[in-house]
């Protein structure tokens, strides 16, 4: 998600990345033919992939793109086939290169090509000296055979996520059911193969379509649940393995509603903090909290009108949306203040567009999730108890619009959980490096430190003491120690905690703390994505 995402009646939504725009015309004839099928009876026999060289949009770096064949059915690997497409930027120092580091940014939905892309400007130097940052679009996003719906459907499901009465519950199962159903119509079987569980096994043939007996891997967000079952499943083909900014594939509906809310409001809380001390923040002298709950009320009895042609009226989506979205990284704090108080007092002469959105044509998000979560609920009695008891933990936010679309948007999907939720079992992986900001409203810390213990003696758990989503981007001592690992296998110190780094005035670029690096996760989490 971006750091500021437009909070309509998706407020999650992403902007598409602009890079991958610019990008897909490099691919051409090498990725022709992703969506056709291979002939049924030919097994899949990847080989070594053969790499073509190819540009980034910024014209930094030395790349090479591919494709390769994976089956859309695992239970059926003779049958039909899809390209997945990757990318890699070449080590640097070649006579010290230590191999791959396949990466992955989240979502899910998120492009591990246009990720790859990004390596000069989002790696240090000294990763990208040792090894070669291989990305892949997974199956069904950017150009791995995307998940195709209809914007229509897309827009009436989106419509209908905040159900309040039985009826509407009702209305909103019927969607959920229809879009998906011309989510299959529109792709094809892929939709219903489109859990994290093929995902690994893809990887796996990545691996060894790269030549590579062991691979490291950086999973962030979403990525992360990529990275715990591949190392559940082929822990001996690990060579080193960090986990930034974790999923937890333990959870049921109210856990994971539960710890998502709490983080929100944590989160919301510490902007709030901070904005009081901060003499440069425009809401300086106000009661943040206070403030928000006063737009929630504005919100909920459709008072809070926006200027323009016709006027907007903003809803409490809208604003639970809107603050989501700013506490991925509090970089763009100072912003998300100045939001704030024009919500408070609208000006049309400020020109602000906060409630401009567009329509997503791809859309790779729910058709992973609700294969990968069993989120269906019995009746509206219970969403609505989830949403009272919700409330009660968050009284300023009330909850995490993340969380709660990912619960209504599963209600009666038609594909089945074919990856239910468990806890992890990983064991003969070397040491692996999990990492979680204290305040993360996209993967709390519960997340992250449930992982780690579910992961066992095998993992080491570092605890970013900031706000934000990506500790790599966040924190200068969470980078080291990442690089520290990746390159030589050493982890810090159990329990190792690096301290907050906050805002100290507004920026226009996405600078991140460490080292001058730029943080690509706001961009790269495009359109159909979450995390």
């Amino acid at each position: 998600m971006p750091l500021n995402p437009p909070p309509a009646a998706r407020p999650k939504k992403r902007r598409r990345l602009a890079v991958g725009a610019l990008v897909t015309a490099l691919f051409g004839q090498l990725l022709a033919g992703t969506a056709a099928a291979a002939p049924p009876d030919r097994t899949p026999s990847p080989g070594r992939i053969a790499w073509e060289p190819c540009q980034s949009p910024s014209g930094e770096g030395s790349f090479e793109c591919a494709s390769i064949k994976v089956p859309v059915d695992w239970r059926r690997p003779r049958g039909a086939t899809i390209d997945l497409a990757l990318a890699r930027h070449l080590a640097t120092d070649p006579d010290r290169r230590i191999g791959s580091l396949l990466i992955n940014p989240g979502g899910p939905g998120g492009s591990g090509v246009d990720f790859a892309l990004t390596a000069p400007e989002s790696f240090s130097p000294q990763l990208l000296e040792r090894f070669d940052i291989v990305g892949f679009d997974p199956r069904g996003v950017g150009r791995s055979n995307p998940v195709k719906c209809d914007a229509d459907r897309v827009a009436d499901q989106g419509a209908l996520l905040y159900p309040d009465s039985a009826s509407s519950f009702a209305a909103l199962r019927e969607a959920n059911h229809a879009l998906g159903e011309n989510c299959r119509d529109l792709t094809g079987p892929l939709v219903d193969n489109m859990d994290t569980t093929s995902v690994i096994r893809d990887m796996e043939t990545i691996r060894a379509g790269l030549g590579e007996k062991r691979i490291s891997y950086y999973g962030v967000s979403y990525g992360t649940g990529i990275g715990q079952q591949y190392a559940e499943r082929y822990p001996h083909r690990v060579r080193a393995m960090t986990l930034d900014s974790n999923m937890d594939h333990s959870l049921n509906p109210w856990t994971y509603q539960k710890t998502e809310t709490i983080a929100m409001e944590e989160s919301y809380g510490q902007f709030a903090d901070w904005c009081a001390r901060t003499a440069s923040c425009v809401l300086h002298d106000r009661d943040g909290r206070a403030l928000f709950d006063s737009l929630y009320r504005r919100a909920a009895a459709g008072e809070l009108v926006l200027p323009g042609d016709p006027p907007y009226t903003f809803t409490t989506q809208d604003l639970q949306g809107l603050a989501f979205g700013y506490m991925y990284d509090p970089a763009s704090w100072f912003q998300f203040a100045e939001e704030l108080a024009y919500l408070d007092a609208p000006d049309a002469a400020s020109g602000r567009l906060v409630g401009k959105r567009g329509e997503p044509t791809e859309f790779g998000y729910l058709p992973v999730m609700c294969q990968d979560y069993d989120f269906d609920l019995p009746s509206y009695r219970t969403l609505a108890r989830f949403e009272r008891g919700l409330a009660r933990l968050a009284p300023v936010t009330r909850l995490s619009s993340l969380a709660w679309s990912d619960l209504t948007g599963c209600q009666n999907w038609p594909t089945e959980v074919t990856n239910p939720p468990h806890r992890l079992h990983v064991d003969g992986t070397p040491r692996i490096l999990v990492t979680n900001s204290r305040y993360d409203v996209a993967t709390p810390h519960s997340w992250g430190s449930n992982a780690a213990r579910q992961i066992g003696h095998e993992a080491v758990f570092l605890t970013y003491d900031g706000v934000g989503h990506g500790d790599y981007w966040l924190s200068p001592c969470a980078r080291d120690a990442i690089d520290t690992y990746l390159i030589t296998l050493k982890t810090p110190r159990r329990g190792t905690h690096c301290p907050a780094v906050w805002p100290t005035g507004p920026s226009a670029q996405r600078q991140s703390p460490s080292g001058g690096l730029v943080n690509p996760l706001p961009d790269l989490l495009g359109t159909g994505t979450r995390r």
